[in-house]
Formats: C-alpha cells, sequence, structure tokens
C-alpha cells in the first residue's frame, strides 16, 4: 500500500484571506460574515493577500523542515464548479514551502487556498461565513504504507499546528486520502474532517482495493467520498488531474515578495517545532524517546516540565510526569493547562517522593486529588494520612501479621503461584495506612516466606 496525504487546515488570522471580513464564522448567522469580495458580486476586487496569513504559512513551512520559495509567490485560479463556489474558481497559491520532512514522511509542497463556502445539499442552501478565510495546504508524498502510519503522521502534524499558534487544528482539517495497491490505479478520497475518520476510510478502501485484484478487475482511477455514517468509501467521479482545473495566473491579485530578512524574523520568533523539542529533551535531559514525546504531546507540559527540570532531577521528573500526572490528566480528560496543576505542586510533590517523606502509592493517591485543588501536595498528603514513611521494623511487624492471617496466600506464592505476593503487599500496605515502601515491602515478605 501507499498513502498520500493533502491536508487543508485553516490558518489563524482576524480576517480572510482577500477582505475584512472577520473568521469567526462558526459563532455568527449563516451569511452575516460576508462582503461583496466574499460573493465575488460583479465589479468587487480582492484585497491584497492578508499579510498574517503569509506570515503563518511561512512560519508553518519552516517548522516542517521545508525550504522556502524566496521572490515572488503568486495566486492561481483554480476552476471548478461547485455551488459552495461563487466564482467559478478557487484562488492557490503555488507552493511557499517545499521538500520538507516530517518523521519520515516526505512533504512535497505547502500552499496557501481561500476556503469556499458551506453547501448542504439535504437543505439545498449555501452559507458564505467560511468563503475566503484562509486555509493552507499540505501535499505529502505517498510514503506511508499503512492506516497505522497515516494516522500517526497525522497526529503528530496536528501537533505542529497548534505549536505553532498560526493554524486552527483538528477542528477545521479536511484531507483528501490518496491510496493504492502495488498494481492498481490510485484512488483519491476526498473531505474527510478527522484523524480517525482518514483511518476508517483508508482501511476499509485498502480491503475494497485487494478484494477486487483478488477477483480479476481493474481499480479505477477515480475520487471516492467516505460516508463517515457507514464507514464505507462510494464513487463520486474520474479522478481529475491538473489540467482539468485550468490554472491561470490571478489579474486581480498582486504577487508577494518574501525577503531573507522576512524569513529570518520568523525563525527567531517561531515556537520550536515538537519533535525538535523531543529531540532536544533527550539530548539534554537525558530522557529516552518515549517519554520525550509524551511530554511534549501538549506546549503547555513541555514548557512545566522545563521549569519543573530547573528544581529537581529532570529524569525522575520526566518519568513521573509521564506515567503518573499524564495518567490522571488522560483520566479527568484535561489538558494540562485545564487541570490547575501548577509547576510548583508538581517540584513539591517530587521532592516529597524523592526525600522519601511519601511513598509511591502516598504520591499516586494525592496527584489524583491535585487537579483544581487549591491545596499544596503537602496539605492533600496530611488530610489523608500519608505523610512518612514507617521504619523498616514497622514493616516487618505488618509482614509478619499478613503472613500469619494469610496462609492460604503464602501457600500459592510457595506453589509457584508468584503474583499471590501482591496480595501480601496490599495487606502490608492497609496495616501501615500506606506509608510502607512497595519495593521495600515485596524483599521484606520474600525474605520471610522463603
Amino acid at each position: 500500500m501507499k498513502c498520500g496525504l493533502e491536508i487543508h487546515v485553516q490558518l489563524e488570522t482576524k480576517s480572510k484571506l482577500f477582505c475584512n471580513c472577520p473568521t469567526n464564522y462558526k459563532e455568527a448567522p449563516a451569511n452575516t460574515n460576508i462582503c461583496p469580495v466574499c460573493l465575488n458580486q460583479p465589479g468587487a476586487k480582492p484585497f491584497p493577500t492578508n499579510e498574517k496569513a503569509l506570515e503563518n504559512a511561512l512560519m508553518i513551512s519552516l517548522m516542517l523542515n521545508c525550504k522556502i520559495e524566496k521572490g515572488t509567490a503568486y495566486f492561481m485560479r483554480k476552476h471548478y464548479d461547485y455551488p459552495d463556489l461563487p466564482s467559478g474558481y478557487q484562488r492557490t497559491s503555488i507552493p511557499i514551502g517545499y521538500e520538507g520532512e516530517l518523521n519520515g514522511v516526505r512533504i512535497r509542497e505547502i500552499h496557501m487556498e481561500e476556503d469556499p463556502g458551506q453547501y448542504k445539499p439535504d437543505k439545498g442552501v449555501v452559507d458564505f461565513n467560511r468563503s475566503g478565510i484562509p486555509l493552507i495546504e499540505i501535499v505529502t508524498e505517498p510514503d506511508m504504507h499503512s492506516p497505522e502510519e497515516a494516522r500517526n503522521f497525522l497526529n503528530q502534524l496536528i501537533r505542529v499546528l497548534e505549536y505553532s499558534g498560526g493554524a486552527r487544528g483538528e477542528g477545521t482539517m479536511r484531507a483528501d486520502v490518496n491510496v493504492s495497491i502495488e498494481g492498481g490505479n490510485r484512488v483519491e478520497m476526498k473531505n474527510i474532517n478527522s484523524i480517525k475518520g482518514a483511518y476508517k476510510a483508508l482501511k476499509f478502501e485498502v480491503v475494497r482495493q485487494k478484494n477486487l485484484m483478488k477477483r480479476g478487475i481493474e481499480i479505477k482511477q477515480e475520487t471516492r467520498a467516505y460516508l463517515e455514517s457507514q464507514m464505507i468509501t462510494v464513487s463520486m467521479r474520474s479522478k481529475e488531474n491538473a489540467d482539468d482545473y485550468r490554472f491561470i495566473p490571478d489579474p486581480d491579485l498582486p504577487p508577494m515578495k518574501i525577503y531573507d530578512n522576512q524569513i529570518e524574523e520568523i525563525k527567531e520568533t517561531m515556537p520550536e517545532a515538537p519533535h525538535n523539542k523531543a529531540r532536544r529533551f533527550e539530548e539534554e535531559y537525558g530522557l529516552d524517546k518515549e517519554t520525550a514525546k509524551v511530554l511534549t504531546s501538549e506546549l503547555d507540559l513541555a514548557d512545566a516540565f522545563e521549569e519543573v527540570a530547573k528544581e529537581v532531577d529532570p529524569v525522575f521528573a520526566g518519568n513521573w510526569m509521564r506515567e503518573e500526572l499524564k495518567r490522571v490528566l488522560t483520566y479527568n480528560k484535561f489538558d494540562f493547562t485545564e487541570s490547575g496543576i501548577s509547576t510548583e505542586d508538581i517540584v513539591e510533590i517530587i521532592n516529597l517522593l524523592q526525600n522519601k517523606e511519601i511513598t509511591t502509592k502516598a504520591g499516586q493517591r494525592i496527584v489524583e486529588q491535585m487537579p483544581n485543588n487549591k491545596k499544596s501536595p503537602k496539605e492533600i498528603g496530611e488530610e489523608l494520612g500519608l505523610i512518612g514513611i514507617v521504619k523498616e521494623d514497622a514493616v516487618v511487624k505488618a509482614a509478619k501479621q499478613a503472613i500469619d492471617e494469610n496462609p492460604k496466600a503464602v501457600n500459592d506464592y510457595k506453589e509457584g503461584q508468584k503474583n499471590s505476593i501482591n496480595f501480601l503487599v496490599g495487606q502490608v500496605m492497609r496495616l501501615t495506612k500506606g506509608k510502607a515502601d512497595p519495593g521495600e515491602t515485596v524483599k521484606i515478605l520474600k525474605d520471610l516466606i522463603e
């Protein structure tokens, strides 16, 4: 299987690409964020290109390791007939960036486009509020060889766009997915609007093409639609090529000049891309690859880790934030910023753990109470009676009691059911009110039994 993607995402700007209409189309009543330019009324000429949109497109191109097409850039008219396109053509720039790369997937080109309106075939109406909002289109090479690879790439790409602050993320994403199996023609699936949808569409399409090939039926080069409600693809039309769109330079728009100093200014001020940040975390802080990946999954979480690493051991902090903090955030469906947990809170609980004022188990219980809690980790621990670790002789005493009270678990362990030791550890933790160190408790129990 070979898969390439064409991903469209809205750029983050206050006004549209060629006029001053606002871009908050979701909040506005239908057909209110419009003007003669949006609707391509006779005699209405587009404004010069939105400078913020161009800057955001350049920044995202640089974050995706693209070369920049320096010099003069301009827009083309891409002709096709559809109700949401009042002009009969869509303005599409020549590539702004090219020959990029993200985690092994080559990026062929990145260019800007204007978004069309929203056509609702079931009602026969069009809302033009979205018409003219700036888009970025990211075109990859066919370097993905499974639905899972495509899903991973899209997750990584959305993370880059979120880090950039220059695009609106998965909520505005529409992807065209091109897929072929060796010996067959390329099929394009249009307007898939989520990562989950792209994954399911690919899973279905691969099976469909394989079954056709087994029966000796040629796979047609065509455009198909993904019906999310049924999780199938259906034929729309034969596949277009560039000639079908009759591209011509737009005579109403002045060319855009891209200068070296403009690119350098963007490089100096743009955020560090998440894949570059993860690589730096490995090198600078000694984190393993998976920990670095998890910590950079959110920009605010990554920033919090760097603040915490100034105060405590970065490897210990990184592992704890990856395992315990991320576990609690995922369970509560919080982003780090929504949790209300501060870097000071994280430093305090890690110091409690490293200074052996609390056990690992106690730390787990404390962090579960930390989201949106005004009390400090130590105050939470004191309330729960978790501060302090019992001495070894007290653990030995509790272990002997657990062994005496649970002869069946002891016999099970002696007969080879090694997991029964976990039951005995739980009994010791109960007797010590969670203040025994689990690792030391296991050693003490094994010594006493054996």
